[in-house]
C-alpha cells in the first residue's frame, strides 16, 4: 500500500496551523474543482486527494492519529508498505468513509487489528472505529462566482433589492440580490445560487458611487446652494438628508466651499455606527434677474 503524505498533498509544513491548512486547501480545491476542469480525470483525482488530505488534517483527532502513525515509522510520500506488518488486515471497511483511499480506510476504517495495533503504539489507546466518523463525508467545495454592483449612497444607506444578470459558464442567469441597509463599500453579498439553478454561490461586491452625497468612511458631504444675498445676510434652510429633513441656520457672510458640520446625521452602517453630515456651501448666482435686481447689482460694482 502507498503511504499518503497529506501535508505534501496540501503543500504545507507538518507544523502548519489550522488556518494555514484551511487556506492551502481552499486554494487547491478551487484550482482543481471539477466544475472548472470538466472531463479532466487528473484534476478530478487531484481534487479527491486534496479533500482526503483536508479531511484528516482539519480534524484534530484524525490528524493526531495520522501523525503518530507516520512519525513512528518515518514514512516517505509514495512509499509502499505492507499493512499486515503494522497490525492491519488486508481488507478494510469502506462503509461511510466517503470514497476515500485504502490508506485512509486502513487508519480510520473499522477492520484494523486493534489489539496488535495498540501493542505497537501506546499513544493510540483511544483509537476508534469507522462508526465514530460516520458523520464525515467527502467534502465538496461549492463553486464561488464573483460579480459587482454599483449603488448610489442613498441606495446603499436604505438597502434595496436588485435584479442582476450574470454569465455562468457562458450561460446567462437572472438572480435577485438583497442589499442590506447600511452596507459599505467593498463588502460582498452572498447569493445562494441553488435558488436560481446555479451550482454554487455568487459573491456580489458592492461599489458605492457618489450622487448628491459624498461618502468618506461614515461621514457624508452634501452641497447646499444659496444665493449671494443669503450668503451675506444669513438664512435658514430646510435640508433633505438621508436621516430626514433638518432645519439649518446658515451664518452671515459665509464663504463658498465652507462646511457646516451636523453631528450624527451621516451614514449608518450595518453595525449601527453613525457618522456626521457636512453641508458644503455653494454660492449660486441667479440665472435670471429682474430689471430692478440688475440695477441693484450694477450699483454694487
Amino acid at each position: 500500500m502507498e503511504y499518503k503524505d497529506y501535508y505534501k498533498v496540501l503543500g504545507v509544513e507538518k507544523n502548519a496551523t489550522d488556518s494555514e491548512i484551511k487556506k492551502a486547501y481552499r486554494a487547491l480545491a478551487k484550482k482543481y474543482h471539477p466544475d472548472l476542469n470538466p472531463n479532466d480525470e487528473k484534476a478530478a483525482n487531484k481534487f479527491k486527494e486534496i479533500n482526503e488530505a483536508y479531511e484528516v488534517l482539519s480534524d484534530k483527532k484524525k490528524r493526531k492519529q495520522y501523525d503518530t502513525f507516520g512519525s513512528n515509522y518515518n514514512f516517505n510520500a509514495g512509499e509502499n508498505f505492507d499493512p499486515r506488518n503494522f497490525g492491519f488486515k488486508t481488507s478494510y471497511s469502506t462503509s461511510n468513509m466517503g470514497g476515500f483511499s485504502d490508506f485512509f480506510n486502513m487508519i480510520f476504517g473499522s477492520n484494523h487489528s486493534s489489539s496488535n495495533f495498540r501493542g505497537n503504539f501506546d499513544g493510540f489507546s483511544g483509537f476508534t472505529n469507522a462508526n465514530d466518523f460516520s458523520g464525515f463525508n467527502n467534502q465538496r467545495v461549492r463553486t464561488k462566482y464573483e460579480t459587482n454592483i454599483n449603488l448610489t449612497v442613498k441606495e446603499a444607506f436604505l438597502g434595496s433589492e436588485r435584479v442582476l444578470y450574470v454569465n455562468i459558464n457562458n450561460s446567462p442567469k437572472k438572480i435577485t440580490v438583497k442589499i442590506p441597509k447600511g452596507i459599505t463599500k467593498g463588502k460582498k453579498v452572498k447569493v445562494n445560487g441553488d435558488k436560481f439553478g446555479i451550482d454554487g454561490d455568487i459573491l456580489v461586491k458592492i461599489n458605492i458611487i457618489e450622487d448628491e452625497y459624498k461618502l468618506d468612511g461614515l461621514d457624508l458631504t452634501k452641497k447646499v446652494y444659496i444665493l449671494p444675498w443669503e450668503a451675506y445676510f444669513g438664512v435658514t434652510k430646510i435640508v433633505e438628508t438621508l436621516n430626514g429633513n433638518i432645519k439649518v441656520k446658515i451664518p452671515q457672510r459665509i464663504e463658498s466651499l465652507k462646511k457646516i458640520r451636523i453631528p450624527n446625521k451621516g451614514y449608518v452602517d450595518l453595525k449601527g455606527k453613525v457618522g456626521d453630515l457636512y453641508l458644503e456651501i455653494v454660492i449660486d448666482n441667479p440665472k435670471n434677474l429682474t430689471t430692478e435686481q440688475i440695477e441693484i447689482y450694477k450699483k454694487l460694482m
